[in-house]
């Protein structure tokens, strides 16, 4: 019923493939317009290109371990590595 389509991109002008998978989908759901931007324009406006961020090393206040955290610790306020983490909150 579908077959690929050959698109360009709105932002960067490249070519990149509607599959017939894709048009299924868009179908499924409902959506009435094909993709107007590459997947890479996509990510991008996305923000799934943002630099990584900053990791801090602590001190678990649980188990005594190496925590990496993406925030700076402060005095007064507890650090936990992601195992410890992860049972304080009844995920493990």
């Amino acid at each position: 019923m579908y077959e690929d389509k050959t698109l360009v991109c709105k932002d960067c002008g490249a070519e990149f493939i509607f599959t017939a998978g894709e048009q299924e989908f868009y179908a499924e759901r409902g959506f009435e317009n094909e993709p107007k931007h590459c997947k890479s324009c996509r990510d991008a406006k996305r923000g799934n290109n943002r630099p990584n961020r900053e990791m801090f090393t602590a001190v678990c206040d649980a188990c005594g371990g190496e925590a990496i955290v993406p925030f700076q610790p402060r005095d007064g306020r507890p650090v936990y590595c992601s195992a410890c983490f992860a049972k304080m909150r009844g995920e493990a």
